[in-house]
């Protein structure tokens, strides 16, 4: 069980005796932001707004420090030094931890979440900035620098093995920042709480509630309860709108994704950062494979 923290625990007792009647209702803290580029909420039940003010200005700095370390788009983060100079000397424990873990789902998905693809996404990016469509000997040279397997991950460095790869973390980062910040407010004696930073984790349940209502694309909503919930689409980003091009890549092959009617898919597991980096490949995975990895403990709604 998480700690309750000193300040938290004289918060708490200070709270229980502020309340005279068991009628009162349950306070509920609401803090917006943004985070990796995407829109960042936070509700915290059981807590007053000025009670909570001080965590989110903790939250607030430590995602502050983890966009230094996964960020594509600020110039000298971690992430940003890595790409430009094809290696990294010693990197952060988080860096190696979300590294790791996104090999580990690399190898699990058979290869269909596959952080190397940033050459492909910037090549596209790219042609669409000047109103032009890659040729097809331009995807190839793209294509022949995709391979996580080729990427050096040891405690000391981590380095790729060919000039011109490049990472993108924004298939699991989001929700790895999202499992930072729940362990951060459990940490601190919270219990009953929903982190949306890109993707969604809940503890407990929302006040008068069992759960919390989570809304899908389809306009259906889940109640979630100590689970988290991620959700990719084919459609839902286009890097390069005029030629239809998605923001996610099947790195085995040139053919399209497997497109689906929705073409949402949603999936729950304990984790954030696993359930972001499963949803980005089940949009690319037939029903076998999404079948074994629901025999593994995870579930996908399509929405």
């Amino acid at each position: 069980m998480a700690r309750i923290t000193r300040r938290r625990a004289l918060l708490i007792a200070a709270a229980a005796c502020a309340l005279p009647t068991l009628g009162r209702a349950t306070p509920l803290a609401h803090w917006q932001g943004h985070a990796l580029g995407a829109h960042a909420e936070i509700k915290l039940a059981g807590i007053a707004s000025a009670e909570a003010a001080p965590l989110f200005a903790q939250i607030e700095a430590e995602l502050d420090r983890l966009e230094a370390q996964f960020s594509l788009y600020r110039a000298n983060s971690a992430l940003a030094r890595l790409n430009r100079d094809g290696r990294l000397d010693a990197p952060s424990p988080e860096m190696l931890e979300l590294l790791s873990l996104a090999r580990s789902v690399h190898h699990r998905t058979g290869g269909l979440f596959d952080p190397t693809i940033q050459p492909l996404f910037a090549l596209h990016a790219r042609r669409f900035a000047t109103g032009t469509i890659a040729d097809a000997g331009e995807i190839a040279a793209a294509r022949a620098l995709v391979g996580f397997d080729r990427v050096e991950i040891l405690p000391a460095r981590i380095a790729f093995s060919h000039a011109g790869m490049a990472l993108t973390l924004n298939g699991i980062a989001q929700g790895f920042i999202t499992d930072r910040i729940v362990e951060l407010l459990r940490r601190e004696g919270l219990r009953d709480l929903l982190v949306d930073i890109g993707e969604i984790r809940a503890l407990g349940a929302r006040p008068g509630g069992d759960g919390w209502h989570v809304g899908l694309s389809d306009g259906s909503r889940l109640n979630l309860r100590n689970r988290a919930i991620a959700s990719s689409s084919l459609v839902g980003t286009l890097v390069n709108p005029a030629a239809g091009i998605g923001h996610i890549f099947n790195p085995a092959r040139d053919t399209p994704a497997i497109w689906r009617s929705p073409p949402t898919a949603n999936v729950v597991h304990q984790r954030a950062a696993v359930a972001d980096a499963f949803s980005t490949a089940a949009v690319l995975a037939g029903p076998k494979t999404i079948q074994a990895w629901e025999e593994d403990g995870m579930k996908v709604i399509w929405s």
